[in-house]
């Protein structure tokens, strides 16, 4: 009989997941996954779907690594929660398999999983485009994907000053009062991005919430929100004078609507400028349109994993 799969909560996952150990093993990932070397990294594009009772979406992310062993998968939901709903707007599991068997080694929360793989991407993007002495990072968005951003960016870099701007003024508060580091919050998205040498953009937005003419020249733009072929987060003047970086091309092609709605060209993935393929502009204004893959999610679970069996052997 096979064994049962280890059971990690979320406050496991939150215990065992840094970002030091963890910003090395995604950028390995993401080089891996820019080869496309089906004996590195094998990962379809997330398959979706619709819930429409719900308002929502489930997807469904799977990754197989072969050179390192790892058969992963997350389940995600993503839900149009009316305003003042208390159920969660994602709720996601990751599962850890064996390759050899198909038995399952470890079901764990994704939640956090998700919030700092994507994070750390993002900071990955920055460490390769944002301009020198980067001074001013502005952040549009106040959720749990915001907080993140603002952990890893603030551990990574020096900056002089952060600023945060949401569509609630709830919502500022709430961020505010989660973080021990300093914050400016902003009464409106362009005072925030006025300046900014680094922006992210974690927002639920189906419409622009970021112009270009507000965009600094050779800032660097994270934009995480807007993972659906119809939605924006940022404007056509924005897209069209960046140099577009992605995480995988065939993802953004699919389920970006700033990508699609503007019609502009992906200039490389991440990965490419890890491996050396392709240069990183830092001299001009940059844009890293996000998606998240599972390839992030199954190194960030087998970390986990191996945290987990190093504390409890």
């Amino acid at each position: 009989m096979a064994e049962l799969p280890v059971v990690i909560s979320e406050n496991e996952v939150s215990r065992l997941l840094h970002y030091e150990e963890l910003i090395p093993r995604l950028e390995e990932a993401l080089a891996k996954f820019s080869r496309r070397d089906s004996s590195e990294v094998i990962q379809p594009v997330r398959s979706t779907l619709h819930l429409q009772k719900f308002n929502g979406n489930m997807c469904l992310m799977p990754t197989y690594m072969e050179n390192n062993g790892i058969l992963c998968t997350k389940f995600v939901g993503v839900y149009n929660r009316e305003q003042g709903c208390e159920l969660p707007s994602v709720n996601a599991t990751v599962v850890l398999l064996d390759p050899e068997t198909g038995s399952m080694k470890a079901v764990m929360e994704g939640n956090v999983i998700t919030c700092m793989r994507t994070a750390a991407v993002s900071a990955i993007s920055a460490k390769l485009l944002m301009p020198p002495k980067a001074e001013v990072l502005a952040i549009l968005g106040t959720g749990q994907q915001a907080l993140s951003h603002y952990t890893v960016f603030t551990e990574m870099f020096s900056f002089n000053e952060v600023r945060v701007w949401g569509h609630r003024k709830q919502g500022m508060s709430r961020f505010q009062s989660s973080i021990s580091g300093p914050v400016t919050l902003c009464d409106s998205a362009e005072a925030a991005v006025t300046g900014a040498d680094v922006i992210v953009t974690v927002t639920s937005s189906s419409e622009p919430v970021l112009f270009g003419q507000w965009v600094k020249p050779g800032a660097h733009v994270a934009a995480v929100g807007a993972c659906d072929p119809k939605y924006r987060e940022l404007d056509d003047v924005l897209m069209k004078e960046a140099v577009v970086y992605v995480d995988s091309r065939e993802g953004a092609m699919v389920e970006s609507g700033d990508i699609i709605l503007s019609g502009v060209e992906v200039f490389a993935e991440l990965g490419e400028i890890i491996s050396g393929g392709k240069p990183a502009l830092r001299e001009k204004t940059t844009l890293f349109k996000s998606l998240g893959m599972g390839v992030e999610d199954a190194v960030s679970a087998k970390l986990v994993f191996e945290q987990w069996q190093s504390t409890t052997n």
